[in-house]
């Protein structure tokens, strides 16, 4: 998965990133945008990620959620009751939940049955290397749950290497992938590459 921040070249940046390797879905990050700028930032955004058929999650914003035509929306840290936002939204929409810091918050969040649960913030990679907690939280639940479960990576490609093998179903990218030197493309790429060789195999039952 990625994370993509709210850049002014982000375009360009997502559609080099897409066509270089397999992505599930893609996080639009809301920054320091304030709604409106969200919206127009969406509007953009959501058909380039959609036209490579991969999902396009917004965060928090349901009225960008429904204007821009999203497939789905992340609920950083939901303060409404979570069984309603997805009675509201599922399944026409992928629902997700972050803000699950310890593992109590997590089951309380799993327990409305979401599409995934997020261990991480969008703009949370500020390390070359994953958060400990989050990797912890993420193998816990991986081993425990069957509601798949996203990760947070760090700024270094090779963090993908570590969430992988924490048994989380996605990997989310950012910094590692946007502020790449070799460029968004290539980043991917060697994601992909590295995933491909350290990740667990999912074998259905």
């Amino acid at each position: 998965m990625l994370a993509i921040p709210a850049l002014e070249q982000a375009a360009t940046l997502v559609e080099t990133a897409l066509g270089a390797g397999d992505v599930a879905s893609a996080i639009l990050a809301q920054d320091d945008l304030d709604a409106a700028a969200y919206l127009r930032h969406c509007n953009q955004i959501v058909p380039i990620i959609q036209q490579r058929g991969v999902a396009a999650l917004v965060c928090n914003d349901t009225q960008a959620l429904g204007r821009s035509g999203a497939d789905g929306i992340l609920f950083q840290q939901p303060e409404q009751d979570c069984r309603d936002l997805v009675a509201r939204f599922s399944p026409q929409k992928i629902v997700g939940f972050g803000g699950s810091f310890n593992r109590h918050r997590a089951l309380e969040l799993g327990e409305a049955n979401p599409d995934f649960l997020y261990f991480g913030k969008p703009d949370g990679d500020i390390r070359p290397e994953p958060h400990p907690k989050n990797l912890a939280i993420a193998s816990w639940w991986s081993e425990l749950v069957e509601i798949p479960c996203a990760v947070m990576g760090g700024s270094s490609i090779e963090s993908v290497i570590e969430c992988a093998e924490s048994g989380a179903e996605f990997v989310v990218l950012g910094l590692a992938v946007f502020a790449n030197t070799d460029g968004p493309g290539e980043a991917v790429r060697r994601a992909n590459e590295m995933l491909d060789e350290h990740a667990p195999k999912f074998v259905e039952a």
